[in-house]
């Protein structure tokens, strides 16, 4: 066995050194960082073991970098090591038994411990109080120097200390740290791109380091990127003697530091935390990928000392890792209540996290084509938690050529009918609204908890009515007699008269729940709580929806006549050409409420050479389609395409006669009556977010039945932001716009209570 040895380890030498290549040259990785760190455990315990066979040229020697071209360098004043990895108990218990042999007899260890941020490494530099300079990690000795894009983010002081009151700043200190997207703000932004039509971005750390690494820091200011600092790397008339001391000394300067570290007094009460932080790893606001461990006694660790490029007094436990590279075989296609076509990744079985992988998420046609994944493909897989396994992308270098493109499909596979990609959607669709799958989904949708909540209505249970042509919409449910029930295979008396008294019971939801139950695309329960309450029934609603169109229709047929011919390569006329296509999303939201409509239009249209009278005729008919779209267009929170969205649902026919069943079924289609406790709130509006003391539907009635009004979104006409337990970004922006924020006491002190 030992004969192996020298070779196995010439053998993972040379495959960490291409991985490394191509990870850090080439920038096109051919396995995952999972199955990299797996080689480079094995090499640094098998030379450990065996130093003898240990090379020089050993990647076990140097630190990884991700220096670019692009930024001037700067050097660090220490090394910016990285940290040897334990994947469980007994790694650490052995790391621990490591660094007893080498300190004193009798030493015992304290430890602290943090969660790993996965994110990018960041070095600050701080002279006198004043942010001097910022840069990455790169490798190690040398780092990009980002320092304007650091100073957008605005969890970086760009002074210390940030309260006075903590006394005077060192001479010099310079901390090491980790930038990275929120959860939340990194779903917001990919909202921000699907809204404009561009793909959405797959890998929040890589999207982190994208955006700091802008030429622009105008544009990395447009992302909400976070930094937590965890260390001090150098500084000048500081005697700190502790880990923990250290993080106490950073909270006090005003660093933005995690909170959740905790100071264990031995090895036990930290191993004791392993399994509670990896239940809790995806209820956390951040992405980590394990813990760190650091030896707390400061004099400790410096003696303890460095070992190739790892500190001994440090230790990162890793996760299970939650990517994987697998072949591609095959795609397969859903087609969800909407028509919208979802492509499937079939993939060779493999396990990730604790379970076996086999088919994972391929998100549109659109991100297929951006990520150049191809049938045959070896792939990166990722599963973190209860997200659906995806696929990060392809691994071109493990490439045959024999891969072929993977297009979107010309027809339905459900109902054969010819696919369609609405202009300026990222998404293919299914236009047939009878196609049997849509109709599956759609009343899977409408019958869940959350929609009409009609218990024993599974997808077992609807696809027998389907099959046997008692259902054939979301009305006919409201309708069905008990006798052709009773007939079925496994529906006994009980469990129709169950499965009736149920539907009997849905009759009655709020209107607003039968609004979320419609599965318009963009109403969810928020949304249609704001439009029952400036609608008051389903047929007011309808009735906009009408007058919307008809007004939108005739813009159309009068202005278009008057446009000119454009030539194909005029992008800007052609961009006026579409706004006048489109006016209920492109100007009656941009000109609702303009002073002067004439004169705004002229300007609008002056590319396009229209004489006076057409330009008079163009603001003629727009007025008249802001006139009757102001009730829809002027509802806080509601976009101009989500409005678009209820107006084509609403003047579809095939929805109106589903309507009309439903009415006639005695479906409730009316708002409740608001209940008045008072007018403490009377013309305020409020945003609410966080955790609070109460669900959220219960302060949002509480609200409202004193006069108040509340919204999702947060703009300069809101009153108030009502901040809960880990409120989102919505704080942030209220910040911004200096709307004042107040805590769920606080709310209730302006009720009197």
């Amino acid at each position: 066995m030992t004969d192996d040895i020298p070779s196995r380890i010439a053998d993972l030498s040379q495959k960490l050194h291409f991985h490394n290549y191509r990870y850090h040259v080439r920038n096109d990785p051919v396995i995952s960082d999972g199955e990299y760190d797996r080689l480079f455990h094995e090499l640094q315990h098998l030379e450990a073991e065996h130093p003898q066979y240990a090379r020089a040229d050993s990647p076990t020697h140097r630190v990884g970098s991700d220096l670019s071209g692009d930024f001037p360098k700067a050097a660090h004043p220490a090394p910016i090591l990285s940290l040897a990895n334990a994947f469980d108990e007994d790694d650490l218990r052995h790391w621990e038994e490591r660094n007893l042999r080498l300190l004193p007899s009798g030493s015992r260890l304290s430890y602290v411990l943090q969660p790993k941020l996965d994110g990018l490494a960041i070095v600050i530099s701080y002279e006198q109080g004043e942010l001097t300079r910022a840069a990455t990690r790169g490798n190690g000795v040398l780092g990009d120097d980002v320092t304007a894009n650091v100073k957008t983010i605005r969890t970086v002081p760009l002074r210390i200390p940030v309260d006075a009151a903590a006394g005077a700043a060192p001479p010099r200190l310079v901390v090491r740290g980790e930038i990275l997207f929120h959860k939340d703000s990194f779903l917001e932004l990919n909202q921000e791109q699907e809204a404009q039509g561009l793909p959405a971005y797959v890998n929040a750390r890589n999207t982190a380091s994208g955006s700091l690494k802008q030429k622009d820091s105008r544009e990395t200011a447009k992302r909400k990127l976070t930094a937590y600092i965890y260390d001090i790397v150098d500084s000048e008339g500081l005697e700190l003697q502790s880990e923990w001391e250290i993080l106490r000394y950073l909270d006090a300067l005003g660093f933005n530091l995690i909170t959740d570290a905790s100071l264990c007094s031995d090895l036990d009460e930290a191993a004791a935390q392993l399994a509670a932080w990896e239940a809790r790893r995806d209820d956390l606001p951040f992405e980590i990928d394990g813990l760190v461990l650091k030896v707390n006694d400061m004099s400790a660790a410096r003696e303890l000392g460095v070992v190739g490029k790892d500190p001994r007094g440090a230790i990162a436990y890793k996760f299970p890792a939650e990517e994987a590279t697998t072949a591609l075989l095959g795609v397969t296609i859903g087609v969800g209540r909407t028509g919208k076509l979802t492509p499937t990744a079939q993939l060779e079985p493999v396990f990730i996290g604790g379970v076996t992988v086999s088919n994972a998420s391929l998100h549109n046609y659109d991100q297929v084509a951006a990520l150049d994944i191809r049938q045959g493909d070896r792939v990166v897989i990722k599963r973190s938690g209860d997200v659906i396994p995806y696929v990060i992308g392809p691994v071109p270098g493990a490439r045959s050529g024999n891969e072929t493109p993977i297009m979107p499909p010309a027809i339905c596979p459900f109902c054969s009918t010819k696919v369609v990609q609405p202009e300026g959607a990222i998404d293919w669709f299914c236009p047939n609204q009878t196609c049997p799958e849509r109709i599956m989904r759609t009343l899977e949708f409408f019958v869940s908890r959350g929609a009409m909540d009609i218990e024993g209505m599974g997808p077992q249970t609807i696809a027998a009515l389907i099959e046997n042509g008692l259902i054939q919409d979301e009305a006919d449910i409201f309708t069905l007699p008990a006798e052709p029930l009773l007939a079925l295979e496994g529906f006994a008396e009980k469990k129709v008269e169950n499965l009736l008294s149920s539907i009997a019971a849905a009759k009655a939801r709020p209107f607003a729940q039968v609004l979320t139950s419609l599965g318009i695309d963009g109403v969810g329960s928020t949304v249609a709580g704001l439009l029952t309450d400036n609608f008051a029934s389903m047929a007011d609603l309808q009735a906009i929806a009408e007058r919307i169109r008809d007004a939108e229709i005739e813009f159309v047929e009068q202005t278009r006549p008057l446009l000119p011919a454009v030539a194909a390569d005029d992008s800007d006329t052609e961009k006026l050409r579409y706004r006048l296509e489109h006016p209920t999303t492109e100007l009656a939201p941009r000109y609702l409420n303009a002073p002067e409509l004439g004169p705004r239009l002229e300007r609008l249209l002056r590319p396009l050479n229209l004489a006076a009278e057409s330009v008079a005729i163009v603001a003629e008919y727009l007025k008249r389609l802001n006139t009757v779209s102001r009730p829809l267009h002027a509802i806080e929170g509601l976009g101009p395409i989500l409005a678009q969205n209820i107006v084509d649902w609403f003047t579809d026919e095939h929805n109106q006669n589903v309507l009309a069943k439903m009415q006639a079924a005695g479906v409730n289609m009316q708002a409740e009556e608001k209940v008045v406790a008072g007018t403490a709130l009377a013309g305020q509006t409020f945003v609410l977010t966080g955790t609070m003391s109460a669900p959220r539907g219960e302060i949002k009635a509480l609200v409202e039945a004193n006069g108040g009004k509340v919204t999702g979104g947060v703009s300069k006409k809101t009153s108030y932001v009502v901040a809960g337990e880990s409120p989102g970004s919505k704080v942030e922006k209220a910040a911004k716009n200096g709307v004042p924020i107040i805590s769920e006491d606080e709310l209730r002190a302006l009720l009197g209570e």
